[in-house]
Parts: structure tokens; sequence; C-alpha cells
């Protein structure tokens, strides 16, 4: 289980949650039922959001880092500040965009060798 189980709960830098796929999948060459299916899609729905709230919160996190000031000098952001944060999401969806190409490519490909 990794990265790429569609049902796992597991991500970098936390704990390793068991995969539920292990109990649920059918066996090899058999086809899933119904309910085996749904289960499926909801633990990939849940993992998707999980993955882009995650994904937010870290954006987040270091957009605000990078580019405001931490004495709060005024209610709202100045203009150097608000550029610097339209810049900064914008690079940080755009290098998530690419690295997610990558990965789905060489998920078609299949494992190097």
């Amino acid at each position: 289980c990794g990265p790429l189980c569609p049902s796992c709960s597991w991500k970098p830098r936390r704990r390793k949650v068991a995969c539920r796929m292990v109990d649920s999948t059918p066996a090899q060459g058999a086809t899933p039922t119904l309910e085996q299916q749904q289960q499926m899609a909801v633990s990939m729905a849940t993992a998707e959001m999980e993955f882009r709230v995650d994904m937010f919160n870290r954006m987040s996190q270091q957009c605000f880092d990078k580019c405001l000031d931490k004495r709060f000098k005024d209610s709202e952001l100045n203009l150097g500040e608000s550029s610097c944060v339209d810049r900064c999401v914008s690079k940080y969806w755009q290098v998530a965009g690419m690295v997610g190409q990558m990965l789905g490519g060489s998920v078609q490909r299949g494992p190097s060798q």
C-alpha cells in the first residue's frame, strides 16, 4: 500500500493507516459487488478531499509565511502583499498540476524498470 492506493489514508509525514481495500477487494479476476464498488468510490472521494484540504492548508501557510508581514500594521493587505499572495498561489497550483500530470503519466505507464 502506498500513496497511489485509492482507498488508504496514507499520507507522507503522517502515520500510516491500514489499507481498507485489503478486506474489501475481490479476488483477482472476480467482479466487485455493487456494495464494494460504492465503498471504493466513497473511499477514493474521501481520500481526494483530504488530499485537497491538506494541499490548500499547506499552500495557505506557505504563502502566508512568505508574503505577509508578521506585525499586522493594517487590517487589509497592502499592494505588495496582495501581489505576492497572487503569485505564490498561482505558482503553487501550477506546480501541483505539473506534479499531478507527471504522477498520472507514471501510473499509466506502469512502474519503471
